[in-house]
């Protein structure tokens, strides 16, 4: 039996839930999400039901995080669709926020945050100022919201290490839990831009799992010329039709290359099947 999620788009109407909540010493578990949900937002909120007396998800497309050519204009707004998913695994309320309830001020005027470093690597340099928008964003609904847990997949996983560092580095006084990436039968990582592909181009994605898997492989059999692993991922990419954006074999922590003597590892890759960027990544311990 699914229930009817509380719906809250106003600051006021907000703050006197919480007030509600907080009242009766319920805990807080908050999953951000921008929408046009799939099921790997659905197991972040079946993940924060375990672990919290409440969860309020957000659904909030946030202009601060998208370039001036990117596809803000176009990005998929399902929001009756999106109740009714969050409906299907009991999430208690969702904030929806308009725009101007986040930024009252603008987005041009707005204070911005930026965590050094990790925010120009690989997603950050083909995209400047993406992180800074998706950190303004976060710490905006943390300082809102003040949740106990908050929880995000890790499909973007150089955006999950930046938004711990943001927390660590600004004493924010909440724990994060990073989910593993919810794949479609194919491996093609699940995305809400997964829906600007066809049918076929969504198999021809799958390359991308694939590839990652085999570079992993690879590693593991004592291969560490990362490098030369880095170039043949991306001729894989190239030759299955994809625009290889980036590949790369990176300390988990740091997300600065790896070297021989690295044990932890991340593969973070992006790549465009025609104009649709794609993300994913693999971790493993050596």
């Amino acid at each position: 039996m699914t229930t009817t999620v509380l719906q809250l788009s106003e600051l006021s109407s907000l703050q006197q839930q919480l007030r509600e909540w907080r009242q009766l010493g319920k805990s807080i578990g908050l999953v951000p999400t921008m929408g046009n949900l799939h099921a790997g937002h659905q197991s972040l909120v079946t993940a924060a039901k375990a672990q919290c007396d409440i969860v309020l998800a957000t659904i909030f497309v946030n202009p601060l995080q998208f370039g001036p050519n990117e596809d803000f204009g176009r990005y998929p707004r399902t929001l009756a669709a999106d109740l009714q998913t969050l409906a299907t695994v009991n999430c208690d309320a969702v904030f929806t926020p308009p725009v101007d309830v986040i930024y009252p001020a603008g987005t041009q005027a707005q204070t911005t945050i930026s965590v050094p470093v990790l925010s120009t690597l690989y997603c950050g340099k083909t995209r400047p100022g993406h992180f800074d928008g998706v950190c303004t964003v976060v710490c905006k609904l943390f300082n809102l919201i003040q949740p106990d847990i908050a929880f995000f997949g890790l499909k973007d996983f150089q955006q999950f290490t930046i938004i711990r560092r943001m927390v660590s580095d600004l004493q924010m006084p909440l724990r994060l839990v990073g989910l593993p990436t919810i794949r479609e039968t194919s491996g093609l990582a699940m995305s809400s831009r997964n829906g600007y592909l066809s049918v076929a181009e969504r198999e021809q994605a799958s390359v991308i799992y694939r590839t990652l898997q085999q570079t992993a492989e690879r590693i593991q059999r004592g291969e560490h010329d990362y490098a030369s692993l880095e170039t043949l991922a991306k001729q894989v990419f190239s030759t299955a039709g994809l625009r290889p954006d980036y590949f790369h074999v990176v300390d988990q922590h740091s997300l600065l290359p790896a070297t021989p003597t690295t044990r932890q590892l991340a593969l973070l890759t992006a790549a465009y099947l025609s104009s649709t960027r794609l993300i994913d990544n693999l971790t493993l311990e050596l």
